[in-house]
């Protein structure tokens, strides 16, 4: 089969599109730089272009029976704040009116956990009111871009299916969207020294290739203009450093961090980033994230699609094995 994927180049897409080709599919892969070494297969045809090209797209996507649309600008900061929206709104737009002209069936697009908002008194389902505004400009041009794929399912009667993956960590490209592998990575080697806030907020962690299987899954069963959370494990700061704790063997003392501390600090860095142009490491409305807990329910995933997820013990155990064996 011929699959269009966009994103391929990152850290979930790479995944996918080698997941995919491996699987005998032929994968037509959207970049930007056709000379990139993360891609070689024989299964993976390279297309020059980008999102906001549209004859670049369609001439990607010719002869595609599915769509995969991973890529994204999902970076903490960014000089000119429209770039959020020209690239994750309207470069799917973009994408979904090729699809549209060229009569392809089934999308899956690629959205994030952060669009559902921080959890109350229970995990966050799909159909929870999201609990405030959106913290950034990427959760605000994600939460766009899912209402542009509800837009075209009922305006245009397409088959595109919306998954959420939280904090995603394994093996695979380290980019911003690998954040948790960098900061495990950093951990073995004694180079994180603290605990974000009290410790005691939690958030989901999915192995990636729960997330590959996910998408493939919503691929295959997912319904038309519905979302499903491709969670794992809810754990805290405290339980999640603990546990990587014993599994490296390195029981490293960490500094508790309190919130308020930090968003002075993402402050002075944002100030510090306006005047010199260079990205932050984190930015305020990024911080007050830390002020909630993100847990994730995965139950309409694992009911309607058969999604599983691995044990955080595990998934972290395979990832510090091959942060041992690519120590690059």
């Amino acid at each position: 089969m011929n699959i269009f994927l966009t994103g391929a180049t990152g850290y979930i897409g790479n995944n996918l599109a080698k997941k995919l080709a491996g699987e005998g599919n032929t994968i037509h892969a959207l970049c930007r730089n056709i000379k990139t070494e993360v891609l070689q297969h024989p299964n993976i045809k390279i297309f020059n272009g980008d999102i906001t090209d549209v004859p670049s797209i369609k001439n990607a996507m010719q002869g595609c029976e599915q769509v995969y649309h991973l890529a994204a600008f999902a970076r903490v900061w960014s000089k000119d704040p429209s770039v959020y929206y020209k690239l994750n709104v309207e470069g799917a737009r973009n994408v979904f009116d090729a699809v549209r002209d060229l009569s392809i069936n089934k999308i899956v697009f690629t959205s994030t956990g952060g669009v559902l908002g921080p959890s109350g008194n229970h995990p966050v389902r799909e159909s929870d009111e999201r609990i405030g505004k959106p913290f950034t400009e990427y959760e605000e041009s994600k939460t766009q871009a899912e209402e542009l794929c509800r837009e075209y399912c009922n305006k245009y009667n397409m088959h595109i299916v919306i998954v959420n993956p939280p904090r995603v960590y394994g093996p695979g490209i380290i980019t911003e969207s690998n954040a948790v592998t960098r900061l495990i990575n950093l951990y073995m080697k004694g180079k994180w020294k603290f605990m974000p806030g009290d410790g005691k907020r939690t958030g989901s962690y999915v192995y990636i290739d729960d997330v590959v299987n996910g998408h493939i899954l919503a691929m295959q069963k997912g319904r038309a203009g519905e979302r499903y959370n491709l969670g794992g494990v809810n754990a805290s700061y405290i339980e999640f450093f603990a546990l990587l704790a014993r599994l490296t063997g390195k029981k490293t003392s960490l500094i508790k961090f309190p919130v308020n501390a930090m968003m002075f600090a993402g402050n002075a860095l944002q100030l510090y980033a306006k005047i010199t142009g260079r990205p932050p490491l984190l930015t305020p409305p990024w911080i007050r994230k830390y002020y909630y807990d993100w847990n994730v329910s995965s139950d309409k995933a694992i009911q309607e699609l058969g999604y599983t997820f691995t044990p955080l013990e595990e998934g972290l155990k395979k990832t510090i094995d091959w942060l041992k064996n690519n120590p690059q």
